[in-house]
């Protein structure tokens, strides 16, 4: 899988086109797309693999893992639509799952706004 395939593979399961993810990581609206013909900057490959919440090990496909952490702990990606969710031991519903990935990239994309 190139650089590109796997970075717009992503981008879809967050809900983002290329172009989107290129304005969203400060780049030019096309600039992913020529990274099939052109390595990316290594600045602007983390800046990508930031706003998608995954390494750019994994971008590269280095590795398979979204994350890569030092420790022994998994991080769970909550805005992944795989994660199951349950509360006090009972299912929560898929509409009810969906508020709350919502609510999750809300206070997610409010954190990026406050770090800039």
């Amino acid at each position: 899988m190139t650089l590109v395939s796997r970075t717009k593979e992503i981008a879809q399961k967050r809900g983002l086109s290329l172009k989107t993810l290129a304005a969203k990581a400060g780049l030019a609206e096309n600039a992913i797309y020529r990274w099939d013909d052109n390595n990316p900057k290594s600045e602007n490959l983390k800046k990508v693999a930031d706003v998608l919440h995954v390494s750019t090990d994994y971008l590269l496909g280095r590795t398979d893992e979204m994350n890569a952490t030092s420790s022994d702990k998994k991080v769970t990606d909550i805005l992944d639509n795989e994660t199951i969710l349950a509360f006090d031991g009972m299912e929560i519903a898929e509409e009810d799952k969906e508020k709350l990935r919502e609510y999750a990239r809300f206070i997610i994309e409010q954190r990026q706004r406050g770090n800039k």
